[in-house]
């Protein structure tokens, strides 16, 4: 069987360039160099696009896949049928490419960027299309689509960052008249948690508002939920399918991105500690969700479970999860029955379904 030509993009500019690393890492050792041509193209945080010359993955976290004396410059071009093309002093080589997994996160990786070229360049590609991506990426968008789906969640505020520069403490008031401490403030656009904060008081508020108008001009303030946080990977096309669900105990105030990433306080609980038919309301309303903004392939999402009276909230979604070795996305649809090979597979057939 004639082997499929696969680039996997990864790195970016976004802060969470490293997070991108270790799920590439992941991703690429779980291809079945057998099945797939495999075509590991990373962007360094200045931008530039290299495709990596070794099949040690095990580089890619630290960074010094940069420095391989096999790298060579690389680029996806936006004509079609043109493909990867990298550089060899003069020489341009032209590559083939079937399918890319854009294992990116966060800005011009998750946010319909990159989708947008690789539509341009007219090859498929696995994850939600450009509205669906650019959707889901802005917090503040979502919430009005998932308000419309009918799925409740927090109640929520959208800041502008101009404004926290421009006059902190009328910001801070308007916040104050709205909620009761503590509230949680994020940047509309980043993913891992990078850029969030849980203020209790008047200052900390202040600070955690002008934190997350580092990342972003919009700004996200939200209740607190006093509830259980459940996530629930999600996969298809037409015909989306739920995981079974599984816990986050952060072991922290919330689950930040050191909690995520850096601590070891964290453990997750698969199947998530919940009632079979609270379950199901999770799993019903992360397929609405995902059907209402539009994704395909995959994406994974997140709620939480009140510890008074079980209700299901919605907390977000994210359209190219974490895909690191302790990462949800995968471990949730390990333990429902597909392994991580097979889930990586799936998702390249139905992003190469979804391109034709």
């Amino acid at each position: 069987m004639k082997k499929i030509n696969v680039c996997v993009l990864f790195g970016g500019i976004s802060p969470e360039h490293e997070v991108s690393l270790r799920s590439a890492e992941f991703v690429l050792n779980n291809l079945d160099p057998e099945k797939f041509n495999i075509f590991p193209v990373g962007i360094t945080k200045n931008g530039d696009w290299i495709l990596f010359g070794d099949t040690d993955y095990s580089l890619l976290p630290s960074g010094e896949w940069q420095k391989h004396p096999a790298n060579r410059r690389a680029a996806i071009s936006p004509v079609r049928g043109q493909g990867l093309l990298s550089f060899e002093g003069d020489c341009v080589v032209r590559e083939w490419i079937d399918v890319v997994f854009p294992v990116l996160h966060g800005e011009n990786g998750e946010d319909g960027a990159m989708q947008g070229l690789l539509q341009m360049a007219g090859i498929p590609y696995v994850g939600p299309h450009v509205s669906a991506s650019a959707v889901a990426m802005d917090k503040t968008l979502t919430k009005l689509v998932v308000d419309h789906a009918g799925v409740r969640q927090a109640a929520w505020m959208l800041v502008r960052g101009a404004d926290v520069d421009n006059r902190p403490e009328w910001v801070v008031e308007q916040v104050e008249k709205h909620f009761e401490f503590p509230v949680f403030v994020k940047p509309a656009g980043t993913g891992s948690s990078v850029g969030v904060s849980k203020a209790s008081t008047h200052e900390q508020l202040k600070a955690a508002l002008l934190n997350a108008g580092t990342f972003d001009s919009k700004i996200l303030v939200e209740e607190f939920i006093d509830g259980r946080e459940i996530e629930v990977a999600v996969m298809g096309n037409e015909s989306p399918v739920a995981s079974i669900c599984g816990e986050i105990d952060s072991g922290a105030e919330f689950y930040d991105y050191n909690a995520k990433y850096v601590t070891d306080t964290s453990v997750a609980y698969i199947p998530a500690r919940i009632d079979e038919d609270v379950e199901e309301q999770v799993r019903d309303a992360a397929v609405r969700i995902y059907t209402a903004i539009g994704c395909q392939g995959l994406s994974r999402v997140d709620f939480f479970v009140t510890r008074q009276g079980n209700e299901v909230v919605f907390n977000e979604i994210n359209t190219i999860p974490g895909f690191t070795s302790i990462s949800m996305y995968p471990k949730l649809f390990a333990a429902s029955g597909i392994p991580s090979g097979e889930l990586i597979e799936q998702l390249l057939e139905l992003a190469l379904e979804a391109g034709k």
